[in-house]
């Protein structure tokens, strides 16, 4: 049964129910001549009689079930509308409700179509609403992304609704508390839409045979329209919340813990995951991760030993039960084994949350050592994996053919910055200036490395990025709550007031780009993900000769390690010292040093020659190279110009020079104080370094 609505005044306190009665005959008929057109004014007072002798008293229809309220008849009374057709009476309910103010429940504004409130000025006049401000509301959707039909669906399906639950025709009175409020009934309604009787009058009102998911359709179709007026206030700042969307935490944190988990484990994963988050100890995408991972556990648990209801009943031998368990699991999209990165993460953050919570002193948790380091599955190091000049050509070709203009430009980007996906798609809109002499400059905002950083962009990323920006700033939105810089920003790739995803701007862009550049395996699926851009463009630089700290900078790592990698792999001046030093057939090279003999005579083994093409950039020197192997011991003396495990080539002649330079300062300082042994010990330096030159072919006059 539905219970009578009440009213709440500004004050809080209730106001009385629905009256009994209906609005009077002559008074409903002086509006209807009043505001509304010839054509249906007659129908509309037929179908007023119709409703009124079906139900004499208004309070006793709106306590009946709602399979009785909904009224619409084909002419119960002979002759009553001599022109045919049905007595619609939601128009009249209607006028009750913005002209009278009473109050019309959600279930009946779901059940039922009515022709909206907002359809014509002539119509609208008489019950209050402005229909110069919901033309602007409609304008200030459709610039924010919307079709001019769809913004009129959004606002028309949810205003109207909002406005006849509150008996109130003014749109600029809606608070968040009405968009709650229509939220939980719109979610209610499809819960109770399998409910047979529910679901008949639900496909009836709308003249179609029944859904066979009516809930899914009505709440996907709803959530859609909310969300449109939400984000229409939220933009104009009618409300302070923002819409939720792919940014915002609520749609996942009300699942942290799988149906079914005991008590006690539920509220220790809620703590928990809910402290990293309200404490900003990690980031959003990390505690996924760890509700992931504590969900793995549970469901184990729940199978292997339901005799478990808290963490503390936990011990080592149900951790090596747990791991085995773990080796066993295939992955529910490939249906292959546990890639050993997913079991490696699994382990670390299970072990992290138990050393965590025992730290901490919590109840209810193990507080004892489950997992060590022994038990994270070792992975191979392996070498960035870059994209071959061939396919990189190719890729780039299909992906200037993307029709969507956000996918192309985050691809882009992608392949001339380096950055993250998830820095990509949260630029701001002043991401993109430029250097002194034009060039243009991204900033990337925080993301995994807690820093933001500014890199140079090459000139068509700039051209494929500034036209979003421009149609941003044009769009006026609001800006959104980004958790990982604390602030609202007004991101440059939003569409309808959300950020785009990482699947629809890198996934499904990369899937036809590679599909039409014929970048597919065996089994039809793309072989470049968007983060090979970021270790081809790695490779780029430290095979064009940037710094160390160039790479880390443009790359945003944080430790020099990756950076390595990149560098030891791929400096040209390596590659070239190393051919210098162990090629002896190279043309033009030159070496010098008593090693430079054991190299011309093939007196190094094979083993020591492995080790120094190995190893080569660790035997740099000041002046040369040092080809003392590790089995030799450390070295003992400084005497390295005349080492006889010294060598240097061509390549250092500057440097040479540069010390035999320093060599003359020092032996004129010496000559001057009367220091005759610091004369004849530098002298000896410069000889030697002057021999070095000439076998070099350097030598000069000094």
């Amino acid at each position: 049964m539905v219970t009578l609505p009440l009213r709440l005044t500004g004050d809080g306190s209730v106001e009385s129910p629905v009256p009994s009665e209906h609005v009077g005959r002559a008074t409903y008929r002086e509006w209807l001549w009043r505001h509304v057109p010839t054509n249906q004014k007659y129908s509309r007072l037929y179908a007023y009689d119709d409703f009124v002798e079906l139900w004499p008293s208004l309070a006793d229809w709106f306590a009946a079930p709602l399979s009785k309220r909904m009224f619409d008849t084909e002419n119960p009374v002979p002759g009553r509308n001599p022109h045919g057709g049905a007595s619609v009476i939601m128009p009249y309910l209607s006028y009750l409700s913005l002209v009278h103010g009473i109050r019309l429940d959600y279930d009946l504004l779901f059940a039922r179509t009515f022709a909206s409130p907002f359809t014509a000025s002539a119509r609208t006049a008489g019950l209050g609403i402005d229909p110069d401000t919901f033309e602007r509301y409609v304008s200030r959707l459709v610039q924010l992304g919307y079709s001019t039909q769809g913004a009129l669906t959004a606002l028309k399906w949810s205003f109207g609704r909002m406005l006849l639950h509150r008996g109130n025709p003014d749109m600029t009175a809606l608070t968040m508390a009405d968009v709650c409020e229509l939220r939980c009934a719109a979610d209610s309604f499809a819960d109770r839409l399998w409910v047979e009787p529910v679901r008949e009058f639900y496909s009836r009102s709308r003249g179609k045979r029944p859904s066979t998911d009516p809930a899914e359709t009505f709440r996907r179709s709803a959530t859609a329209r909310i969300n449109g007026a939400h984000l229409l206030l939220f933009t104009i700042g009618q409300v302070d919340a923002a819409p939720p969307g792919r940014v915002d935490a609520g749609s996942w944190t009300s699942r942290l813990a799988p149906a079914g988990t005991p008590p006690k484990m539920t509220a220790v994963i809620e703590r928990y995951l809910r402290l990293h988050l309200d404490a900003n100890l990690g980031r959003e995408q990390s505690v996924r991760h760890f509700r992931d991972a504590l969900r793995r556990l549970v469901l184990w648990l729940r199978e292997a030993h339901p005799e478990i209801t808290s963490f503390d009943q936990l011990d080592r031998k149900h951790a090596e039960e747990f791991l085995r368990w773990l080796g066993e699991q295939t992955s529910e999209h490939t249906g292959m084994p546990l890639a050993l990165t997913t079991r490696r993460s699994i382990v670390t953050l299970l072990a992290r949350f138990v050393n965590e919570t025992a730290a901490w002193g919590w109840d209810d948790v193990p507080g004892r050592v489950l997992f060590t380091r022994g038990d994270i599955p070792k992975i191979a190091r392996t070498v960035p994996r870059f994209i071959p000049d061939h396919e990189l050509t190719a890729l780039m070709s299909a992906i200037d053919q993307l029709p969507d203009q956000y996918q192309r430009a985050a691809l882009i980007i992608a392949r001339w910055s380096g950055a993250r996906r998830d820095e990509i798609r949260r630029l701001a809109i002043d991401c993109l200036d430029a250097y002194p002499d034009g060039h243009p400059r991204l900033r990337i905002p925080v993301g995994k490395g807690y820093t933001e950083r500014m890199i140079p962009l090459h000139p068509d990323a700039a051209a494929a990025l500034r036209p979003l920006i421009e149609l941003a700033r044009t769009r006026r939105a609001r800006g959104r709550f980004d958790p990982s810089v604390g602030r609202s920003v007004e991101h440059v790739f939003t569409v309808r007031g959300k950020l785009l995803s990482k699947g629809f701007l890198f996934d499904l862009a990369l899937k036809t780009a590679c599909t039409t550049a014929g970048l597919l395996d065996s089994q039809g699926r793309p072989t470049i993900s968007a983060h090979r851009f970021r270790h081809t463009i790695g490779t780029q630089l430290a095979e064009g000769g940037a710094r160390l700290q160039t790479i880390m900078a443009v790359l945003g790592h944080r430790t020099p390690h990756m950076s390595l990698i990149y560098a030891s792999l791929s400096d040209p001046t390596v590659k070239q010292q190393y051919q210098a030093a162990l090629d002896r057939h190279l043309d033009g090279v030159t070496l010098a040093g008593p090693a430079a003999q054991a190299l011309r005579e093939h007196r190094l083994d094979p083993q020591a020659v492995s080790w120094l093409q190995t190893n080569f950039l660790k035997t740099e020197l000041e002046l040369g190279h040092c080809l003392r192997l590790p089995q030799e011991g450390p070295c003992e003396c400084d005497l390295v110009l005349t080492c006889s495990k010294f060598l240097t080539t061509s390549d250092y002649a500057p440097r040479l020079r540069q010390r035999l330079t320093t060599e003359q300062t020092l032996i004129g300082d010496a000559v001057e104080r009367g220091w005759d042994h610091e004369v004849e010990r530098h002298q000896r330096t410069a000889d030697r370094i002057k021999a070095l030159l000439s076998d070099l072919g350097e030598e000069r006059q000094h």
